[in-house]
């Protein structure tokens, strides 16, 4: 049987119910996506976790070829580290990697920490009714990657569009889309002119050293990485902080339970990034560079294959009452930021910014609920990502 897929639009922060019958009966199976045709889907986490870190699944063989995907471009991208297998992906995930240490990301906290007050200050000025998005979700990771990278965050609208298109399925066209990733890539390209001519000690400054000095990456690999690391840096936070939040609002005797507790909040975003889906629908193709075999199915060499992080975050053969958010589930492993070789760079950064504005949240506002009711809330559509377009905040008398 070939499924149509995805087997359904998102709604809300709900798994289609088939990735269940999927995990019970079928953990690979055959799908037909948008543009490219079959591929096979596994969902299970030890299968989802083979085919991320196995070697024998091949990113690069993706660029420029026909594969199942979601929306109509072939990828093209011979830059992104995205794209990119051992050797090449090594070398350009080193030269980024010290940034993102665990050690590197603590230093950071105290100013997350104080933005997280400024901006929440911001909020409670606006008055019930604020928007999350708008004062926290949105400023918070991307200040601070552009204090990370070297970007002037006043200049976020433009790559604020290019993230929205890069992310888009059905949300923008493919014209509007190129044109967004374009007017990016000329805008970073300027960045690293600048850099050249007056050399910085934040990151940019420091992968245009590496290529200037070290020829360790190319022209066009030093602006890719610049463009993924601006775009991932804070997408994913982004999402998650109004997803999260939205999670916990919904289940108030839950956010009771982490006020003022930063063990416990560090625990519970762990269980967040299990339960709470992030993707619009499975991740980025592979295909098989062998014939491997996946639960008792073989996938032959040249066949795509698709995979279901969120599933497998659900998967009860790891994860007992997987379909229930335990916010003290220990150990939890997870595999929210992916696994292998891709696994995400700025996982770090990212918990570490998740714990500082949902700590912050719950403990300055701890009466805080939705301003509309759950079934109101604007959800982005058209896009690989979810998470809320808007999330209305209110707090103190509900007169």
């Amino acid at each position: 049987m070939v499924r149509t897929y995805p087997f359904s639009e998102p709604d809300r922060l709900e798994l289609d119910p088939v990735y269940q019958d999927l995990l019970r009966d079928e953990p690979v199976s055959r799908v037909a996506l948008p543009y490219g045709g079959e591929a096979w889907l596994a969902v299970r986490h030890a299968d989802v976790r083979t085919v991320l870190g196995d070697p024998r699944f091949s990113r690069a063989a993706v660029v420029g070829q026909d594969v199942p995907r979601v929306r109509p471009e072939i990828d093209h991208q011979v830059n992104s580290i995205l794209n990119m297998d051992p050797p090449d992906h090594t070398r350009l995930r080193k030269l980024v990697a010290r940034a993102f240490t665990t050690r590197r990301v603590e230093a950071l906290r105290p100013r997350a920490a104080e933005l997280t007050t400024e901006l929440l200050a911001g909020m409670r000025a606006a008055g019930p009714g604020a928007d999350l998005v708008e004062h926290v979700s949105v400023p918070l990771p991307v200040t601070i990657i552009c204090e990370l990278l070297g970007v002037p965050v006043e200049d976020r609208p433009i790559f604020r569009t290019a993230s929205d298109a890069a992310l888009s399925t059905s949300g923008m066209t493919p014209q509007q889309r190129v044109a967004a990733t374009e007017k990016l890539a000329a805008y970073m390209a300027g960045l690293v002119a600048q850099r050249r001519a007056t050399p910085t000690d934040d990151l940019l400054g420091a992968l245009v050293t590496a290529r200037d000095e070290g020829d360790r990456l190319n022209e066009g690999e030093l602006i890719g990485l610049g463009i993924g690391i601006l775009i991932a840096g804070h997408e994913t936070t982004m999402n998650q902080i109004g997803n999260m939040t939205y999670t916990l609002l919904t289940r108030p005797d839950r956010g009771a339970a982490l006020r003022g507790d930063h063990e416990a909040i560090v625990t519970a975003v762990e269980e967040l990034l299990r339960y709470t889906p992030l993707g619009a629908s499975a991740g980025f193709p592979r295909i098989a560079k062998e014939d491997v075999e996946l639960s008792g199915v073989t996938v032959r060499a040249g066949e795509a294959v698709v995979v279901s992080i969120h599933a497998a975050n659900r998967d009860p053969e790891m994860f007992d009452d997987a379909q229930a958010l335990v916010l003290g589930r220990a150990p939890n492993r997870h595999i929210g930021f992916g696994y292998g070789a891709h696994h995400c760079l700025g996982a770090q950064l990212a918990r570490m910014e998740l714990q500082e504005a949902l700590g912050s949240l719950l403990r300055e506002f701890p009466d805080l609920r939705l301003a509309v009711a759950p079934e109101d809330v604007q959800w982005r559509k058209g896009a690989f990502v979810r998470g809320p377009h808007t999330l209305p905040l209110a707090w103190g008398s509900a007169e």
